[in-house]
């Protein structure tokens, strides 16, 4: 591991309590929920992590608990250093505080994470739909969202499917 990457590693460890996976020259810190502000901002104001690239999560639904992890990935323009955070979460109304006063690009990232998840960021501006529309119901990412189905039509079932099939209303 870089000695730049190492010294942030070792600080946000120390003070916030992260415990640390490296695999293959990738570093991921599990931050707790509530450390998650203090921890970006220590990154970005003392060791220059100044550029959010992504957040996303996953859903890890029904075998592990906590159900969800939400995963910002930062990377450092002047050190060309990229750093992994996961904040796990239950799956019980999950919410996080924003990162958006923090990084402000967070609220695109934060507004997809929520449309497709469920997962609230307490005190964003602006917190709906991004990808969905306004009045969908649910949130598709979800492993327990229900998937839409139609069944495939073959020579041999193409007269049973058809009559199943919806018609379009005019």
């Amino acid at each position: 591991m870089n000695e730049n990457l190492q010294a942030a590693v070792n600080a946000i460890q120390e003070r916030f309590g992260a415990e640390v996976h490296e695999f293959r020259d990738e570093v991921n810190l599990i931050v707790p929920p509530g450390q998650i502000i203090s921890v970006v901002q220590a990154l970005r104001d003392e060791f220059a992590f100044n550029m959010l690239i992504s957040i996303t999560a996953v859903d890890y639904w029904p075998q592990e608990e906590p159900r969800f992890n939400i995963l910002y990935q930062i990377y450092s323009m002047p050190k060309n250093l990229m750093i992994r955070l996961r904040v796990p979460l239950d799956g019980n109304s999950p919410h996080l505080p924003t990162v958006e006063k923090i990084y402000p690009n967070a609220n695109w990232y934060e507004r997809e994470v929520w449309d497709m998840f469920g997962v609230r960021f307490d005190g964003h501006s602006d917190l709906r739909r991004i990808l969905m529309p306004a009045d969908w119901q649910g949130h598709p990412l979800r492993k327990d969202y229900p998937l839409g189905y139609e069944e495939v039509r073959f020579t041999f079932n193409y007269e049973e499917v058809d009559r199943k099939k919806p018609l379009a209303k005019e």
